[in-house]
């Protein structure tokens, strides 16, 4: 599948703490998340790494409810 490597290629980062959490998270998760997740998966890969992790981490505010509940899908994975 094109896309899931794709994804999986987008999801490499300059943090190791990132590239973990997010390569777990798309072996055993991203096949399940419906068309808006993806985007919205897509959209957390297009921040800058530093961000991305506090918003994972919980250090900062997702903002949109949509996005919080995929981050609790990422964190839970």
């Amino acid at each position: 599948m094109k896309t899931l490597e794709r994804v999986r290629w987008r999801s490499r980062r300059g943090l190791l703490e990132l590239d973990i959490v997010l390569g777990r998270f798309i072996d055993t998760c991203y096949e399940t998340l419906d068309a808006d997740e993806r985007l919205l998966f897509e959209g957390l890969l297009d921040m800058p790494d530093t961000r991305l992790w506090d918003m994972i981490a919980g250090k900062s505010d997702a903002g949109q409810e949509a996005t919080q509940a995929l981050l609790d899908k990422i964190r839970a994975a």
